[in-house]
């Protein structure tokens, strides 16, 4: 399957990105079993996303601070930083996140830390705006050292990740671009398909208006639904959602198809300036599904944080209750740590089969999983996997 969340970068070069990730198990194992072995970490937090879908998210511009945790890695006295954004991060931000540090001097880990500003304000990826930049890709090579000794870092990755580790000759500690479709709202069903755990009725891979109503005649057909979403590929943080009342009834024929019509028009949005033209020309564009909008006399949204190591192997990091808001109940605004004791066992043993499956695609570094999760009275609580997000979250 193509993929379609793959950003248009410069040439790439995929015979020299293998040949850099073939390196990174023995980077990885040494870090993690030989404590006084030197390395650099390079950090990139670039929102290599859909940028007309990231406009939407309140506080984007932030979003490249929410990988400063990743300093925790200089408590090892061995390992340097760099962590490079499109402005300047405030020093007691930094200063927070050193003294965090157990057992490590701030001054010591700070003559390890390399801080670099591009100073580009300009709603383009961090890494396109470091591609541009001959004279911070020599800084960076300069910091770097051997490169033998380093990876990278990135909040999610597209090709222009790719093409920036080729750059720096260093291997790149996240998912190969060719496989990001699993990331999207079609690839995470089929996974979740896969991997044998519940997933809302629905459809993926739809492009079209004509799709649209296609998918939400059968899924009414199928049993009763008072409502369903619509989700693009690439959305994210749920601003790519649309909330449709469906009629009550649904008569066959023309009459049906235009009542579908009528209630597609009147999506309720998540994103207070989507339209629905506007949804259907990116629909044409990167794709996207329709659900049935899970509901239950109680509602709860988790996630599970995982990591898939080098070798193959998936493992549990954490679990949280979302905090979800906005007009249609269903963009991110927070978390509770950890996710709730009733249900965690029963996501986390979900997650693990689905982890699973994408160690078997070869995916490898972090990633999340959301679910829905619905409890009547008296009776026990019922997930389903809701999405798939190949990234940095948590």
């Amino acid at each position: 399957m193509p993929n379609p969340q793959t950003a248009r970068g410069p040439a790439r070069d995929r015979s020299a990105f293998l040949a850099l990730q073939k390196h990174f198990p023995s980077i990885w194992t040494a870090i993690q079993h030989q404590p006084s072995w030197e390395h650099t970490s390079v950090v990139v937090p670039s929102l290599s996303l859909n940028q007309e879908e990231l406009s939407k998210v309140q506080g984007a511009s932030f979003y490249e601070e929410r990988l400063l945790f990743s300093l925790i890695r200089l408590r090892n006295p061995r390992a340097h930083v760099i962590y490079v954004t499109s402005h300047p991060v405030h020093p007691d931000i930094v200063d927070y996140y050193l003294q965090l540090l157990p057992g490590v001097p701030s001054g010591h880990a700070r003559q390890r830390l390399h801080l670099l500003s591009v100073y580009d304000s300009s709603p383009k990826a961090l890494t396109q705006k470091i591609l541009e930049r001959p004279r911070v890709l020599d800084r960076l090579r300069r910091f770097i050292g051997d490169p033998r000794r380093a990876y990278l870092t990135c909040y999610n990755v597209t090709e222009l990740e790719e093409a920036l580790a080729v750059e720096l000759r260093i291997p790149l500690n996240g998912v190969d671009p060719e496989l990001l479709w699993l990331g999207t709202k079609t690839g995470s069903r089929r996974v979740f398909a896969e991997a044998g755990v519940a997933f809302p009725d629905g459809a993926e891979d739809l492009r079209s208006e004509s799709d649209l109503l296609g998918a939400l005649e059968a899924l009414t057909r199928r049993g009763p639904v008072r409502r369903a979403v619509v989700k693009l590929n690439e959305g994210f943080s749920g601003e790519g959602n649309g909330l449709v009342d469906l009629p009550a009834e649904v008569p066959a024929g023309a009459a049906g198809h235009e009542a579908l019509t009528e209630a597609l028009q009147n999506t309720r949005w998540s994103a207070a300036q989507e339209t629905y033209p506007a949804f259907l020309r990116k629909l044409s564009q990167m794709g996207g599904v329709v659900e049935q909008f899970i509901e239950g006399t109680e509602v709860r949204s988790p996630s599970v944080q995982m990591r898939i190591h080098p070798d193959g192997k998936p493992i549990l990091l954490s679990s949280h209750d979302q905090i979800l808001g906005g007009s249609t109940g269903q963009v991110y605004l927070g978390c509770k740590f950890p996710a709730d004791d009733a249900y965690r066992a029963l996501i986390q043993r979900d997650a693990m089969k689905i982890g699973q499956v994408l160690a078997r695609y070869g995916v490898i570094s972090r990633f999340g999983i959301d679910f829905l999760l619905v409890r009547e009275p008296g009776a026990d609580w019922k997930a389903h996997a809701i999405e798939i997000n190949l990234r940095m979250g948590g």
